[in-house]
């Protein structure tokens, strides 16, 4: 493994960490920590953010152009994370398993499609 893709891996694990936890004590009302958990996700974001630019700097790579089909990319990422998490829901919360699962599924579908979607198929 490179230098820059462990310093990636770590700092990465760091920041998803906290923006993680931040989240969990932003949404959770048990756990009465709103305020703190909108620090803790913000900076698991600008951690985010340092992160892809310490990567691009180790690795001697540009940030990629803010293009319109770059945009709409990473829109569909979100689209299919939130139906992931639909279907996460639907099983854990709402416990609809057959339902969740399905979604569930869709999701980790509409994942896998960003593969062909950034790489494209040789």
């Amino acid at each position: 493994m490179k230098k820059s893709s462990f310093v990636a891996l770590i700092m990465g694990t760091i920041s998803g960490a906290l923006f993680a936890l931040g989240m969990c004590m932003a949404l959770l009302p048990e756990w009465d920590a709103f305020t703190e958990g909108v620090i803790f996700g913000g900076v698991g974001l600008v951690l985010g953010a340092v992160t892809a630019l310490v990567w691009c700097k180790m690795e001697n790579k540009q940030l990629p152009k803010m293009s319109g089909k770059n945009v709409l990319r990473v829109l569909y990422g979100v689209l299919a994370v939130l139906v992931l998490g639909i279907g996460m829901c639907m099983c854990l919360v709402w416990e609809q398993i057959v339902w969740g699962t399905l979604v569930g599924l869709l999701g980790i579908i509409m994942l896998i499609a960003l593969i062909p979607m950034i790489k494209g198929i040789k």
